[in-house]
């Protein structure tokens, strides 16, 4: 096992973020159209009878989801270039260690390989479910948790000369 590293963690170039986003989009792309021909060449020549509405509809919803998530990776992606063509900003990084790419990443992952697994099993659809689960795990873990759980700010010296302050002005009002 490696000894800790001391000091601050390296940090990557505009360069290198620019490399990195634009294989990472390409790998994720290409993950969701591989899952997409598998599951398409299978139904179209074992499963052909048994499609139903909700199969084709589960299928293009799938489709959707990568159309939706490809776009978001490229437009959080997107680098800026200044004049005469040099690099200004190279976009989000996507491998950023809980970053909005993660998240992304997630979803093309978890419908790649739900999208993969329904050629054995139409139950396995199912798993898309887990997306709305996530969702709402996010939206508590992050924002509604800690607003429902802070605990509630302490008195300072401050505030309280300023109740003592208030309390005073009103005895004054009241007599």
């Amino acid at each position: 096992m490696a000894p800790a590293q001391k000091g601050k963690a390296p940090t990557k170039g505009a360069k290198q973020i620019l490399v990195e986003n634009t294989a990472t989009v390409n790998f994720y792309r290409n993950m969701a159209l591989g899952s997409s021909v598998f599951y398409g060449i299978n139904t179209s020549i074992f499963y052909y009878e048994h499609l139903t509405f909700w199969i084709i509809f589960l299928n293009m919803f799938v489709m959707a989801i990568y159309i939706g998530c490809y776009q978001v990776m490229k437009y959080i992606s997107k680098p800026r270039f200044g004049d005469n063509n040099q690099l200004l900003d190279p976009g989000l990084d996507l491998n950023m260690e809980g970053g909005m790419g993660e998240h992304v990443k997630d979803i093309i992952i978890l419908s790649s390989i739900t999208h993969t697994l329904a050629v054995l099993s139409n139950y396995f659809w199912f798993l898309l479910l887990l997306l709305p689960l996530r969702a709402f795990w996010l939206i508590w873990t992050n924002i509604l948790g800690p607003w429902f759980f802070q605990e509630a700010p302490q008195d300072t010296e401050q505030d309280e000369k300023k109740r003592k302050k208030i309390e005073r002005k009103m005895k004054r009002y009241q007599q």
